[in-house]
Parts: structure tokens; C-alpha cells; sequence
């Protein structure tokens, strides 16, 4: 008699594989390329070199995938899993960017030194459960989302607010004249109503790609205006290879070395509870050595990232949100579509066209999806005791307080040694920090068991941060 395949690895028929395939990397792609776009136009990378960060991330998006859903002999959790990168990066990274001695080639080497340590840590990481209950997830994702909000309202402006001339052989600030012009932000506001309505009166599949079907109304209208150009799309390739080490060999630097391990642990802690949720949806049972190849993937994922040139790695819960959506349980649905990520990620046409995106078209969904951030972080909050726990309303206050100051007055720790300014500048890391602290002295450390039932629940009902 014929052992029983369970839903988690039963093989679909590929006229049904390949729609659903293609529709988790739909659900994923605006997050997916987000990050290199925002990295390579603040570092102002000439447009084909922002194009290769769109394809490096896709190509990487497709290996770490496979790594994760299909696995190999010491990593990855064979679930329904979609890889990409992670906004929680974001804040360093663009911290370390503003930063001359660090620069690009810096960024690639954290994100390959964290990778390693997420390889290594993966066995001790299910052990830090206990550190990140709700109340500090959730305000470290409430803080990631606020810190976004301002590069998607300088998008919805059309680039930043100031320009940088020289005036006499000395560098100035001054306002930019493009800056908030009527018809870029009425593009930007036309992106948001059109996202707003798919969301409203969109059904099912349409309402899951609703912020990538009104980037693509966004960028028809402006086309229509002669504001999006494709020059550049017909002059890339249809083919090419990413390479690794593509713009150079990797440099090192504590600092950012330590920013980047910080933010890996705050990265595998969110994909532990995603990990735990998915084996509640799919019906599998989650074991401890389960738990630590998922946790390895998200580390030999981020190595291959600072490898072919992108950025950290972790587990897209908007996918294992549309797992539970479809019913599909399938993780061969989620390597088919880590294929057809490795195959647009050869494809340079493609990341031509993304990159022709104007910024306003980006601002109206960045608005958006930034928001969600946010506004996952405070809906993982709605699940913490305020009302009889006082010390989890400081917890909150405190940590977002801190959160705030980079934001608010990035000068504020210019006094302190300078290689800590990528971790003092850092929002993020300086509410996760905080936020650990401060939960310990209110409310000590829950058991294992107690932690893991809270991550499971808190992922459940989160959306990707």
C-alpha cells in the first residue's frame, strides 16, 4: 500500500503548478525590487546599474527560494516559502550608504558577513525566541514602517526635498526646484486611489496584486505625459548572466558588520514565527532541527545576496498569507516560482523597465506599502496586554522615542565616535535594542513554549515587514 504524500510535497500538474507559481511571484515582486531600487537611487547608481541590482535581486530572490522550499541536506524548511529582501535592512543599509568609507562594496560585505553568522547562529537563534515577544516585534516593525514612510513620501515628491551644489568650491544645501511639482504628485495620488479601489472592490487574486497593478497604471499614465522614458529598456539586453562580485570584491568594517549581524537576528526571530505559522496552516508539524535549516536558509540566502550583489534574505509572509488564501499547500508551487524568479533575473529588459519607473509612480504605492508596515507592526500590538501590564506602554513609548531620533534630528549623535554612527543612525536597531532591554526589566523572559505560541500567533496575522 501506497504511503500517503502529505499536501506540503505533493507535485501539482504543471497547468496548475505554473498560474500558481507565477501568482506568488506577482504577490511578491513590488516588494521584491523595492529595496535595490531605493539603495541604488540613493547611492545614485547610473540607471543600468540600478537595473543590474533589480536583476541580481531577482536572480538571488530565485536561489535563496530554492534553498528554502526545495532544500538541500543541511538547509531550508521544504515549505511553501518565497525568499526576498528584507525592508528591516533598509534603515542600515541606507545609514551605511551616506557613509563614503563604506559605500556599496561596504553594504555587500556586511550582508556576506551576517550571512555567515546567520549560518552559524541558526541552531542557538529558536533559543532568542524569548527576547522578542509581540510588544517588541511589533514595535520594531511599527518603527521600520514610520522610517520608510519618508522615502515613499520623497518618491511621491520626485526625489529629494534638498540638492547638494558647490558654491565657491564648498558643498551647500539648497531646495530643489522639481521638488513637489503639481503634476507629479497628482500621478502619485492617481497611483494611490487606483490601489485604493482594487483593494476596496478587487476580488481575490486582483486585491493580492493590487499595489503592482497600480504601479502599472501609474506608469501608463505617465508615459502618456512623456515623464517615463524606455530608452534604456531598448537598449538593454534580453539575455545576461549575474555574475558575482559584479561591481567589485567585497570590503569589511566592523561596525557595519555588527549593524548587519543585529539586524539578522532580528530577521530570523520574525521568520521563526512565520516558520511556526506555516506548519500550523499546512498541517506539518514544526521540529527544532526544522526550525534551525529554516534558519539557515535565511543565512545561506543572505550570503548568496552579498555574493551576486543584493541584500539580505528572509521569508515574504505575504506568500504564506496567500497560502492560506488559496488552500494550495504545495511547495512545489513555491520552487516553480523561485525558478521563474532566477529566470527574470536574467533578463535585463525587465529590470530596465522597472527601473524606468518614475519615482512619483513609486511614491503613490510606496505610501502604501510602507504604510502596511506600520500598520502590521500596530496590529501585531493589538495582541499585547496595555490594560493590565503598564510596563508594556513604556515598552512601546520608549522604544519608538529612540526609534524616532535619527529620524527626527540625524545630527542628534554626531558627537559620539564615528564608528558608531551606522548603528546610532540606525532608527531600527536602536528600537530593537531599546525594545529587548526594556521588555526584559518590565516583564523578564517568558518559557520557550510561551514565546513560540505568541511568534506562531503575531505571524499568523502579520503582513511582511
Amino acid at each position: 500500500m501506497a504511503t500517503p504524500v502529505h499536501p506540503v510535497d505533493e507535485k501539482l500538474p504543471l497547468p496548475r503548478l505554473l498560474p500558481l507559481a507565477l501568482q506568488h511571484v506577482l504577490v511578491m515582486y513590488a516588494g521584491a525590487v523595492a529595496v535595490p531600487l531605493i539603495v541604488g537611487r540613493a547611492l545614485r547608481l547610473s540607471p543600468e546599474e540600478v537595473a543590474f541590482l533589480i536583476s541580481a535581486d531577482l536572480f538571488a530572490c530565485g536561489l535563496a527560494t530554492l534553498v528554502q522550499s526545495y532544500g538541500i541536506a543541511w538547509s531550508g524548511i521544504r515549505l511553501p516559502v518565497m525568499m526576498g529582501v528584507t525592508f528591516a535592512s533598509l534603515g542600515p543599509i541606507l545609514s551605511m550608504a551616506a557613509a563614503p568609507e563604506v559605500g556599496l562594496l561596504g553594504i555587500f560585505g556586511s550582508v556576506i558577513a551576517a550571512g555567515i553568522f546567520g549560518i552559524i547562529v541558526a541552531p542557538f537563534v529558536s533559543r532568542l525566541l524569548p527576547l522578542f515577544p509581540p510588544v517588541v516585534t511589533g514595535t520594531i516593525i511599527l518603527v521600520i514602517g514610520i522610517s520608510l514612510m519618508r522615502v515613499g513620501i520623497n518618491w511621491a515628491g520626485g526625489g529629494q526635498p534638498t540638492v547638494t551644489r558647490m558654491v565657491d568650491g564648498v558643498p551647500g544645501a539648497f531646495a530643489n526646484p522639481n521638488y513637489g511639482q503639481l503634476q507629479g504628485l497628482g500621478i502619485a495620488l492617481f497611483v494611490l486611489v487606483v490601489i485604493l479601489c482594487l483593494l476596496k472592490w478587487g476580488q481575490g487574486f486582483v486585491r493580492n496584486v493590487a499595489v503592482l497593478l497600480g504601479i502599472v497604471a501609474g506608469s501608463i499614465l505617465a508615459a502618456s505625459l512623456g515623464l517615463m522614458h524606455f530608452d534604456k529598456v531598448g537598449q538593454a539586453g534580453w539575455f545576461d548572466l549575474v555574475l558575482p562580485f559584479h561591481f567589485g570584491m567585497p570590503t569589511f568594517h566592523l561596525i557595519p558588520i555588527v549593524t548587519m549581524c543585529i539586524v539578522m537576528v532580528v530577521v530570523m526571530i520574525e521568520s521563526l514565527g512565520m516558520f511556526l505559522a506555516l506548519g500550523e496552516m499546512t498541517g506539518r508539524r514544526i521540529s527544532q532541527d526544522d526550525l534551525t535549516r529554516g534558519l539557515r536558509a535565511d543565512g545561506v540566502g543572505t550570503l548568496l545576496g552579498g555574493i551576486f550583489n543584493t541584500f539580505p534574505y528572509t521569508s515574504f509572509s505575504q506568500n504564506v498569507g496567500l497560502v492560506g488564501v488559496t488552500g494550495v499547500r504545495s511547495r512545489w508551487v513555491t520552487v516553480a516560482g523561485g525558478v521563474i524568479m532566477l529566470v527574470l533575473g536574467l533578463l535585463p529588459k525587465m529590470a530596465a523597465l522597472v527601473e524606468a519607473v518614475p519615482q512619483v509612480v513609486l511614491g503613490g504605492a510606496g505610501l502604501v506599502m510602507f504604510g502596511m508596515v506600520a500598520a502590521t507592526g500596530a496590529r501585531i500590538l493589538t495582541s499585547v496586554d496595555f490594560k493590565t501590564n503598564s510596563g508594556n506602554l513604556f515598552v512601546v513609548a520608549v522604544s519608538v522615542g529612540f526609534g524616532m531620533i535619527p529620524l527626527v534630528s540625524p545630527t542628534f549623535f554626531k558627537n559620539l565616535p564615528h564608528d558608531l554612527h551606522p548603528l546610532m543612525e540606525s532608527g531600527i536597531l536602536l528600537c530593537a535594542i531599546v525594545a529587548v532591554l526594556l521588555n526584559a526589566f518590565f516583564n523578564g523572559l517568558e518559557s520557550a513554549d510561551e514565546a513560540a505560541t505568541k511568534a506562531a500567533a503575531a505571524a499568523a496575522t502579520a503582513e511582511h515587514a
